[in-house]
């Protein structure tokens, strides 16, 4: 007993005996540690090592997921990739698998009620039916055509205005005083000739419409100043008068002893106000 209970005290006390038991346990987290750094490379057989396929794996846990990913790619459901010589059928398989509608009007969207035109949309649904389109796809074309379209429609009327402020701004300044009633004549003539419709809705090239184009306006004002007679295009000559009816009325309203010169008199400051916008009118 007493022999058993001093070699333990020798053993425990020992530093030889410590220095062995150290040098056993870093010999085996050394074997860990070179094990775990064993080049991946190393562990591929000598016919497979060249093979591309295993060129990007560095260690046994990026091969072993690639693996697993491999196999759950080969058990999903294929999709045949046609070529040159594949039909139309062989098309719609592909198209159906991805998601393709089997009807024309099972297209659904998500537009507001009246943002899409019905009729249209029927025909864009047959056309992209038969392309195969998605759903999405086709929606997002719709969307695309419909911001197109509303920004043209934005653009025309923006030119239209600047075309019929020009034609106007030219005109006033060729007719003078008779401006309104040259303008109200020729849109007189021309529409009872060409229908409002049609001077409205008609576009020419430099995108100004029909019934504001400078030269379509000054011919019909041309026509109508021949016509002048024709209850269609004279209208109410009453409202209307020429330089020179507007020069002999300030000449009457001025002469001498009028009211015009007399401040003392009751209706002398309409007549200086007549003057004033009789002088206005002739000048433009």
């Amino acid at each position: 007993m007493d022999n058993q209970t001093t070699e333990q005290q020798v053993a425990q006390s020992d530093p030889a005996v410590e220095t062995t038991t150290d040098q056993s346990q870093t010999s085996v987290l050394a074997t860990e540690e070179q094990s775990s750094d064993i080049n991946f490379k190393e562990l591929i057989p000598d016919e497979y090592k060249e093979n591309k396929a295993l060129a990007n794996f560095n260690n046994m846990d990026d091969f072993v997921k690639s693996y697993i990913n491999a196999q759950r790619i080969v058990g999903a459901e294929k999709i045949p990739i046609p070529n040159k010589y594949s039909t139309e059928e062989d098309w719609k398989v592909v198209f159906s698998k991805l998601g393709a509608p089997g009807k024309p009007e099972d297209y659904k969207y998500s537009f507001k009620e009246g943002e899409v035109d019905d009729q249209m949309l029927q025909s864009f649904n047959q056309q992209a039916h038969k392309l195969g389109l998605l759903p999405q796809q086709a929606e997002s074309l719709i969307k695309f055509y419909n911001d197109l379209n509303e920004n043209n429609v934005i653009a025309t009327e923006q030119q239209v205005e600047e075309t019929r402020l020009q034609t106007e701004a030219e005109l006033k300044k060729e007719f003078g005083p008779q401006f309104n009633k040259r303008i109200d004549q020729a849109k007189r003539l021309a529409s009872s000739t060409l229908g409002s419709e049609f001077l409205n809705n008609t576009f020419l090239k430099d995108g100004s419409r029909l019934g504001d184009n400078i030269e379509v306006v000054k011919a019909f004002s041309n026509l109508a100043e021949k016509l002048s007679e024709d209850e269609v295009v004279k209208g109410d000559s009453s409202s209307y008068m020429t330089a020179k009816d507007i020069e002999k009325e300030i000449t009457s309203l001025t002469e001498e002893g009028s009211a015009y010169w007399d401040k003392r008199h009751v209706n002398h400051q309409k007549s200086v106000d007549e003057v004033y916008k009789l002088r206005q009118l002739l000048n433009g």
